[in-house]
């Protein structure tokens, strides 16, 4: 079984070596002893959101600290391909759904996305607020799922923006289910391997699917639109799904 996953600040262990002591403190530190109870002897990772690890060993546990005897230190491996998930903004929590379990999977971006067909509506505040809940949703997803580096949470986006981040990325695919093209046999037309690199795209609507005009503008960008599979997704499955496709079919996995 792997190491239980707690975070440190970014750059918090960088001076640390194999061999060397590091103190865990804070909220981190108390869920470790508190609630995971780990005692001295217990191998454990440290890691700092932006793809580091330190392994190594509880050397002592306080109500808190932790200090960790560090065995190794270094970046966990960087896939070969950045994969970003542009996620409208969707009713009961779905968009959030859906950056969970992408999470998970091994997405390395999120994007929310205010297409026109998207019931909620982040404006002022509420925006803010919601960019925090998702900056939690995939903090929690990456440490549940033991990653050392946590996706990034882009700033929310209208169809302009989200056309220029099109323009920019190697391959970006809209997952619509009336697409005649397959995921799998865009990428091979793409000429895509493990060895390219760059920026893929995955951009799934709301619960309402999304309109003609948004589909238009994102082609004429340069995306492409592609289905899954013989069934409709729903916009917390869509995203996901697409990940571990990508994720086999470029060799992540």
């Amino acid at each position: 079984m792997t190491n239980p996953v707690f975070f440190a600040e970014p750059g918090e262990f960088d001076g640390v070596a194999p061999g060397g002591l590091f103190v865990l403190t804070g909220a981190e530190a108390r869920h470790a002893v508190a609630v995971k109870r780990l005692a001295a002897g217990e191998a454990v990772d440290i890691v700092d959101g932006t793809g580091k690890r330190l392994s190594g060993v509880v050397a002592s546990a306080s109500p808190q600290e932790l200090a960790v005897r560090a065995d190794a230190v270094a970046l966990d491996p960087a896939p070969p391909f950045n994969l970003t998930l542009v996620q409208a903004l969707a009713k009961g929590d779905r968009d959030e759904l859906a950056i969970e379990a992408a999470t998970e999977l091994g997405v390395d971006r999120v994007v929310p996305w205010q297409s026109e067909r998207s019931i909620v509506r982040w404006r002022d505040a509420k925006a803010a607020k919601g960019q925090a809940k998702w900056e939690a949703t995939v903090k929690a997803a990456a440490k549940q799922s033991r990653r050392a580096a946590v996706p990034a949470v882009g700033a929310l986006v209208g169809l302009k923006e989200l056309c220029g981040q099109i323009a920019e990325s190697r391959l970006a695919l809209i997952l619509h289910e009336e697409a005649e093209q397959t995921l799998p046999e865009a990428v091979a037309a793409a000429g895509l391997s493990a060895d390219t690199g760059g920026s893929i795209l995955m951009i799934v609507g709301p619960e309402g699917g999304m309109s003609p005009n948004e589909v238009e503008q994102m082609r004429a960008a340069g995306a492409i639109a592609v289905r899954l599979g013989p069934h409709v997704l729903r916009s917390s499955t869509a995203g996901p799904a697409a990940v571990t496709l990508l994720s086999v079919q470029l060799q992540r996995w």
